[in-house]
């Protein structure tokens, strides 16, 4: 029995398993990809007319979601003016997009607030508001981080996401335009979104 041969045989075997397991792990199981995480829920609040609104205003069109409040300091302010910075920029080829701003301040942040405030920023943003209970639940559906904080004056602020989320037609998560993106950056993002 030729020794020599059996080994080179059990050695060629086991590279070849081997070869198999490394393509099956880092190869084949790419094709397999989880699906992507489903963000949302069905909803039922209010639009900032009083008017109701559900999840069904998120698809047909691609939208644009943030999630703020009306006495934010700083970083809602800033996002909503850029946001109607990018809708002048973008004209005719974005006039499908649908911009939200969804409130996580639904105490203080009624219809009549929310309407005031997004006016004075662009006429292209609906604000969306409700009970505390249902908007907590469409916030935690989003994976929205939401917090409210005590301040000194015995008021309170809300630390929050701070994120654009971007929506395809079918009301999923396609993108996200974070806070002090690159104008560039967004408005590239914005524009892969609209077309789809």
């Amino acid at each position: 029995m030729n020794y020599r041969a059996v080994r080179l045989g059990l050695w060629g075997a086991i590279a070849v398993l081997v070869a198999f397991l490394v393509y099956t792990y880092f190869y084949a199981g790419q094709s397999r990809r989880p699906d992507p995480v489903q963000l949302g829920s069905p909803f039922t609040l209010t639009d900032q007319n009083g008017a109701p609104i559900t999840e069904a205003a998120l698809t047909g069109h691609p939208s644009a979601l943030f999630f703020g409040f009306t006495h934010c300091p700083e970083v809602c302010p800033t996002t909503l003016f850029e946001m109607a910075g990018w809708l002048d920029q973008l004209g005719d080829e974005g006039k499908d997009l649908r911009v939200f701003f969804i409130t996580v301040d639904p105490e203080r942040d009624t219809p009549e607030v929310m309407k005031n405030y997004t006016s004075g920023f662009t006429s292209r943003i609906t604000g969306i508001t409700g009970k505390p209970e249902d908007v907590t639940k469409l916030v935690k559906s989003w994976r929205i981080y939401a917090k409210k904080v005590p301040t000194d004056d015995g008021s309170y602020t809300m630390d929050h996401t701070a994120s654009v989320m971007l929506l395809d037609r079918d009301g999923k998560l396609k993108s996200t335009i974070d806070y002090k993106e690159s104008p560039d950056v967004a408005l590239k993002k914005l524009r892969l979104l609209i077309a789809g």
